[in-house]
């Protein structure tokens, strides 16, 4: 029997989803990653992105404004609601296909991105291989792992599920692990931004943007995000 296809984006498509992200602490959170997300695309202007299970949209209007031009692939056609605001209008493309076998040839864009998905995947190694086929120079994903907070998550699950309401059980990950993966696929780690040294649930308990400005700025100067910090983005690049 077939394995089931990889879905796990059809959650973070969902408007619910997009609540976690609603109000001045979650512009706070998404403005950070796309700060991060074009620092990491920057060696690759205008490239051709495909962004896998993307449907959640908070990469899209970053990278179109920026000059990417940006394909989506989503588990289902209902991943689309979230980027029609691009694909309607021309700005973005969404395909619906297999997250793990994309339906694109091999090394047809030049930049595979991939948020909120890895931990939440059935299979992240089957995975990674989805991602990195389609890749002519560099694959970037973003996932949480065991050198931060991330690593109690167990213990916290249920605070944070008190805080968020609809969050879910999540993977976490060794940074050698991932890695190991791409290295597998012939793609090497060039670049890690580590995020958020305090757990993204805190910021989301105080509502304050100003005070998890003013927390993270803090951990950063001291060192400690780059120590500690989850979720990392983490860019691979194809060798040779």
């Amino acid at each position: 029997m077939d394995a089931p296809r990889e879905d796990a984006d059809v959650e973070t498509s969902s408007d619910a989803y997009a609540r976690r992200f609603a109000g001045p602490v979650g512009e706070y959170f998404l403005a950070v990653q796309a700060r991060l997300t074009l620092e990491l695309l920057a060696p690759w202007p205008g490239a051709r992105v495909l962004d896998v299970g993307g449907g959640h949209g908070q990469t899209i209007g970053a990278l179109v404004e920026s000059g990417y031009d940006v394909t989506i692939l989503g588990s289902s056609a209902s991943c689309e609601a979230r980027v029609s605001r691009w694909t309607r209008t021309g700005r973005a493309r969404f395909e619906a296909g297999d997250l793990a076998a994309p339906p694109f040839e091999d090394r047809s864009f030049d930049a595979v991105l991939s948020y909120r998905l890895l931990p939440h995947a059935r299979d992240w190694g089957a995975l990674v291989g989805g991602l990195t086929r389609p890749a002519r120079h560099a694959v970037v994903v973003d996932y949480p792992t065991t050198r931060s907070v991330n690593s109690i998550s167990g213990s916290l699950f249920g605070w944070k599920k008190g805080v968020e309401g609809d969050t879910r059980p999540f993977a976490v990950f060794r940074d050698r692990d991932v890695e190991a993966a791409f290295a597998e696929r012939s793609f090497t780690a060039t670049a890690r931004r580590p995020q958020f040294v305090f757990p993204m649930a805190l910021h989301r308990a105080t509502g304050s943007a100003a005070l998890a400005r003013t927390l993270e700025g803090a951990a950063g100067a001291l060192g400690l995000r780059a120590a500690f910090g989850s979720p990392v983005i983490l860019r691979t690049e194809r060798r040779g």
